[in-house]
């Protein structure tokens, strides 16, 4: 059964790693890996030298922090009023419209989230009521951002609950039986068992979401920003697009993604040594 499991990541993963060297290279498809020219780290001092270079960083390291401060617990508290819910046939409800914006297209998702906030749209025409001049939100840097956030919230915050959900299920009900008997309300029961009981799973949660911090994926962006908000909204991902996709240039855009990998791995390597060692609980 784990066989294709396996070879999916043989090949899909694992085995494109080989085209790495082509960060090193001055890659030409016509001639292939083994006959381009050997250029070292000439790609890399390009990347850091040119005005791109602090801007995509900022912008990731930024953009996925606020991710995590916002995004990470948005799921977690979700999850903790799901197991407070007591009529099971309205949980099953909520739950199911939590879920449903985890199955649309990004691409359809996206182009609500444009069609929402432009000039006209429903959310901005909300916000005109307290206040706001009507503009399109995408077009401007600082309400960017919050938009790219908060419409990832949207889009997963019910999918992301339900390994919580799934740990909560676990939980032995006679810990919430005796706190009950000793006087402990609903709030000090979730903070002394429920809590507790999640601490494991959101330190396994975190460690891998410190490994995605600078691969910000392309596609949303892609799908949102304009050169208008170039400033703010393009990441290194999106960099990494057009300068492989669209300007061709294959050998700088695979040293940027390698660039990526080598500091997500150390990122990874802190967060789970971190966690080992105050948490007591790490992926390794």
């Amino acid at each position: 059964m784990a066989v294709p499991v396996i070879l999916y990541y043989l090949v899909f993963l694992y085995a494109p790693m080989a085209g790495q060297i082509i960060a090193f290279q001055d890659y030409r498809p016509a001639k292939g890996i083994l006959e381009s020219d050997w250029v070292g780290l000439e790609n890399f001092i390009d990347f850091f030298q040119s005005p791109f270079a602090f801007r995509t960083i900022r912008n990731t390291i930024m953009i996925s922090f606020l991710e995590i401060l916002v995004g990470f617990p948005a799921p977690i508290i979700l999850a903790l009023m799901f197991n407070e819910i007591r009529c099971k046939k309205f949980k099953s409800i909520t739950q199911t419209i939590s879920y449903l914006p985890h199955f649309i297209s990004l691409v359809v998702a996206c182009g609500i989230v444009v069609d929402f906030v432009s000039s006209q749209g429903v959310i901005t025409h909300f916000l005109t009521y307290f206040g706001m001049e009507p503009q399109n939100l995408l077009s401007n840097k600082v309400y960017y951002i919050v938009v790219y956030v908060l419409s990832g919230i949207w889009k997963n915050i019910g999918w992301g609950s339900i390994i919580y959900l799934a740990t909560l299920s676990g939980v032995d009900q006679s810990l919430y039986e005796a706190a009950a008997i000793d006087g402990a309300g609903r709030f000090q029961q979730i903070r002394h068992i429920t809590l507790p009981a999640l601490v494991p799973i959101i330190s396994i949660q975190l460690i891998m979401r410190m490994g995605q911090i600078m691969s910000m994926g392309a596609e949303k962006t892609i799908l949102l920003y304009s050169p208008v908000v170039y400033d703010t909204a393009d990441t290194i991902a999106s960099y990494v697009f057009r300068a492989g996709i669209q300007e061709q240039s294959y050998s700088l855009a695979t040293a940027v993604g390698m660039f990526n990998a080598v500091i997500n791995l150390v990122l990874v390597y802190f967060a789970n040594w971190f966690s080992r060692k105050y948490v007591k609980e790490s992926l390794w």
